[in-house]
């Protein structure tokens, strides 16, 4: 994996509602220098995605009142976000599950519980590097 200072300033979103999941995964994004954004359901998520626009978003599939599938569909038809990425976070890892997070555009799915490398390396494959070191042209 590479080094976990290209993830410094990235903003990452995290949509579960639960307080463990939260807490890992902000501990881990944390520790790699993302900036986290935490929110307990979709509706909680909607609300602050437009303020703090992330980099790349993770988003539990069980969750009650607006489920992951829903919040994914919502974040998608959003023109300003439609090329965000979208990772599902499920405890299963069936084939219907990811057919149909394909279906409503996410970009992969991530079986909880979660590594510190398998969340991280997912954070590098779909937010390539740090805002603050990209080149600049001449």
């Amino acid at each position: 994996m590479a080094d976990t200072n290209d993830l410094n300033g990235i903003k990452v979103m995290v949509i579960d509602d639960s307080n463990t999941i939260r807490r890992s995964a902000e501990i881990f994004l944390k520790q790699a220098g993302c900036e986290i954004i935490l929110a307990e359901d979709g509706f909680d998520a909607l609300a602050k995605i437009t303020d703090r626009q992330p980099d790349i978003i993770f988003v539990d599939v069980m969750m009650p009142r607006l489920d992951g599938y829903q919040t994914c569909s919502l974040i998608k038809k959003n023109s300003r976000f439609k090329s965000t990425p979208v990772i599902m976070l499920s405890s299963k890892d069936g084939l219907f599950d990811k057919a149909r997070g394909r279906i409503v555009g996410s970009n992969e799915y991530l079986t909880k519980p979660f590594t510190k490398d398998s969340l991280l390396s997912t954070v590098q494959r779909y937010v390539p590097a740090s805002p603050a070191i990209q080149l600049i042209p001449n």
